[in-house]
């Protein structure tokens, strides 16, 4: 049987990673398409790994406080708790700075993501138990995904999807014109908060299970491919999930007949996937 023919397979071992991955193709770039909007990309950087420092101070004030292991699930609880709060703290002092417009945008986002590298290697460096076990987090390896894991997952991630396009025409116009929707009688602060409570979940759950190289390159890349495909607001979303599902399919595919790890060659596929449009675009637009 070929690897295609395996990876279809209703018993195929890797099942729950492979439709996880592809969840995750899913639903990131929906969230990334609001960091193209509102000009953020390099937030699609410093939030995984500031996402990723909270896992490590969960388990860090799990050790300082003394506190015994209580199985799996409490574990990944714990890590889901840190990763989420330290999200959205994060999105919330950064939208607080943006308000008072002291400094750039870049520079923000560049000193939180310096903050965030930081404190992840100390707070795992502090620990004095369970190092390992913090890497493994941090690192994400999505092929362990169990199917209690892909069903916490999917739920979630499928509420946040549900939710983006329940309150898309809201969401939409807070991002693209902010003046518009405050003319409007749009409460943008509120907006704001709801768009902010989904990027952290998805953040925080897709560090948990990929990691936060794979989370980042599903956040950006395939928003930044759909916008070269398409200029209409109605489609650049679908298009993006689109290109995202996709890559994570081909780069499941790609990790397992070739023996590759598979958060690298899902952002690689996705880079691929972009210069090529990139290039097609340019070729079109010399041509004509």
């Amino acid at each position: 049987m070929t690897a295609l023919g395996e990876m279809l397979s209703p018993d195929f071992l890797l099942r729950d990673a492979l439709l996880g991955s592809i969840l995750i193709g899913l639903v990131c770039p929906l969230v990334g398409v609001y960091f193209v909007l509102r000009r953020m990309i390099f937030l699609g950087v410093a939030l995984p790994q500031l996402s990723a420092a909270g896992v490590a101070f969960a388990f860090l004030s799990r050790s300082l406080l003394g506190a015994h292991r209580h199985g799996e699930s409490a574990e990944r609880l714990l890590a889901i708790v840190g990763s989420l709060g330290f999200a959205f703290v994060g999105l919330v002092v950064l939208a607080a700075l943006e308000r008072q417009g002291r400094e750039t945008l870049e520079a923000r986002i560049g000193v939180t993501y310096a903050f965030a590298a930081a404190a992840s290697i100390l707070f795992v460096a502090a620990d004095p138990y369970g190092e390992a076990e913090m890497t493994h987090l941090l690192k994400g390896d999505i092929v362990t995904t169990t199917g209690t894991s892909l069903r916490l997952l999917a739920g979630v991630l499928g509420a946040v999807a549900v939710a983006l396009v329940a309150l898309r025409k809201e969401l939409l116009l807070v991002s693209f014109d902010r003046e518009m929707a405050l003319v409007l009688g749009k409460r943008a602060g509120f907006w704001d908060a709801v768009l902010y409570l989904l990027i952290g979940v998805t953040i925080s759950f897709g560090v948990m299970t990929a990691g936060p190289l794979v989370t980042f390159g599903f956040l950006v890349v395939p928003p930044l491919t759909a916008r070269l495909m398409t200029r209409h607001m109605l489609t650049f979303s679908a298009v993006a999930a689109g290109l995202g599902a996709a890559t994570a399919f081909v780069g499941f595919y790609l990790a397992y007949r070739l023996d590759l790890p598979l958060g690298p060659t899902d952002v690689g596929v996705a880079i691929v996937t972009l210069l090529i449009v990139a290039g097609l675009r340019a070729l079109r637009a010399r041509t004509s």
